[in-house]
């Protein structure tokens, strides 16, 4: 796995985040903290060209997950079958991670206290180390 941030560019690769309701595996047994990389021009193309995405452009999304979330809690490897047994919370959750590191660049929301009105951001990808 690479480093999150190098020294030398800054640039942060891999983004942690925390699945809201989770993967359940075979045994019952919840994942809900993994890592997604940054995406590649190699994955946007492979997965444009994938006959799966051309009979259904949805699925599209499945493949790009399966290809940048690299690790899941314990489970050994992230494919599409994971993704496509992914709650539809959680799925929406990681479209907008991919859309939020690969296109916007961060992973951060403003959001606004309900009690006293103040505005600050929250890293949707959780408590990531690192910086951004």
């Amino acid at each position: 796995m690479t480093a999150p941030a190098t020294a030398e560019t800054g640039l942060r690769t891999e983004y942690p985040f925390t699945l809201p309701r989770g993967y359940v595996d075979e045994t019952g047994r919840v994942h809900r903290d993994g890592v997604m990389r940054l995406a590649t021009a190699r994955d946007e193309i492979t997965t444009q060209a994938d006959q799966r995405a051309k009979q259904n452009p949805a699925y599209l999304t499945v493949l790009l997950l399966e290809r940048t979330v690299t690790t899941l809690g314990e489970v050994p490897v992230v494919d599409t079958f994971l993704i496509e047994s992914l709650f539809a919370s959680d799925l929406a959750f990681l479209q907008d991670l991919y859309r939020r590191i690969n296109a916007d660049g961060h992973t951060e929301v403003a959001v606004s206290c309900p009690h006293c009105g103040n505005d600050f951001a929250v890293d949707v990808a959780g408590d990531a180390p690192g910086g951004s």
